[in-house]
C-alpha cells in the first residue's frame, strides 16, 4: 500500500537559559522513502549539553548518508549512531573540561517498516488514530520503580528522583540501548519523538488526540503551546518530531 508522509520537527527554549535539545528529520540522500528522525536532550552545564546533543544529530546524519538499506539492518544504523555519539561525547570531556551527556531517541522509516531505538528518557510514541500502540519505557530510576510495582505511573510524574537516568550517552559506563520494530503500518498512524520537557506535561490520551486531530505542524504547535501554558513560567526545553502516515491523494481525472 502506498503511503504519503506528513512530518514536522519543532522546538521551544521554554524558560531555560539555553536550548540544550536538538531535533532533526533527515531524508536519506539516495533511497526514496527512507528517513531518520532524531531527538537528543543534552545535559552538562552551559554549552556542554548542547554540544552533546549536537553530536548525536551530527553522527546520525553521517551514518544515514552511508547507510545502505538493502544491505544493512535498521538496528545497525540506530545502534552505531548512538554508540559513536557516545564515544565522541565522552572524548569531548578532555577538550572542553565539561561533563556532557545526552539522551537519544531515533526513528528510521523505510517502505513498509518502522524501526526505533533509544537511550535515556527521550521517548517514542506510536498511535493508530487516537489509540496508543506503543511507547518506549524510559531508562530512568522511576520507570524502574514502576516496573517493579513500587510506585504507580502517576506517582512517577511527581517523584523527587524522576530526573535520574540509569543510562545516557557520554557517561563513564557503557550506554544501554533498547530497540523496536514494526511492519504493521497504516494510513492514520502517527509517530512522535520528544524530550522529557514535552511528555512531562501530558498523558497518553492527550497526545493521541493532538496527533490524530491535526497536521504534523499543527500537532507540534498545539503541543508546544499547551506545554508552555502548563509550564507556567518554569518550563523545560521542548523538542519533538511528528510523522503521520496518510493515504496518497487521488490524481484528478
Amino acid at each position: 500500500m502506498a503511503i504519503a508522509i506528513d512530518a514536522c520537527a519543532a522546538q521551544h527554549q521554554g524558560d531555560r537559559r539555553e536550548q540544550q535539545d536538538r531535533v532533526a528529520i533527515l531524508p536519506h540522500p539516495r533511497s526514496r522513502g527512507v528517513a531518520l528522525a532524531v531527538v537528543a536532550d543534552g545535559m552538562g552545564g552551559h554549552t556542554g549539553g548542547a554540544l552533546a546533543a549536537e553530536q548525536v544529530i551530527h553522527t546520525a546524519r553521517n551514518n544515514l548518508e552511508h547507510f545502505a538499506p538493502s544491505e544493512e539492518s535498521a538496528q545497525w544504523l540506530l545502534e552505531n549512531s548512538m554508540r559513536e555519539a557516545h564515544t565522541m561525547i565522552k572524548a569531548s570531556r578532555f577538550m572542553n573540561e565539561k561533563d556532557p551527556h545526552s539522551t537519544a531517541v531515533m526513528l528510521l522509516l523505510q517502505p513498509g517498516k518502522l524501526s526505533w531505538g533509544y537511550c535515556g528518557d527521550s521517548r517514542f510514541y506510536a498511535y493508530r488514530g487516537r489509540q496508543l500502540l506503543t511507547r518506549t519505557v524510559d531508562h530512568s530510576y522511576v520507570e524502574h520503580l514502576v516496573a517493579q510495582g513500587k510506585i504507580t505511573a502517576a506517582q512517577a510524574l511527581t517523584h523527587p528522583n524522576r530526573n535520574i537516568l540509569v543510562t545516557s550517552l557520554g557517561g563513564q559506563d557503557e550506554p544501554l540501548f533498547t530497540f523496536g520494530e514494526t511492519t504493521d503500518l497504516q494510513p492514520g498512524d502517527s509517530f512522535m519523538l520528544c524530550s522529557d520537557g514535552v511528555w512531562g506535561y501530558f498523558d497518553e490520551t492527550e497526545l493521541g488526540a493532538a496527533l490524530a486531530d491535526n497536521t504534523a505542524r499543527q500537532a507540534c504547535e498545539t503541543i508546544i503551546e499547551e506545554a508552555r501554558r502548563r509550564g507556567a513560567g518554569g518550563g523545560d526545553n521542548l523538542s519533538l518530531a511528528v510523522i503521520r502516515l496518510l493515504k496518497p491523494a487521488t490524481p484528478a481525472r
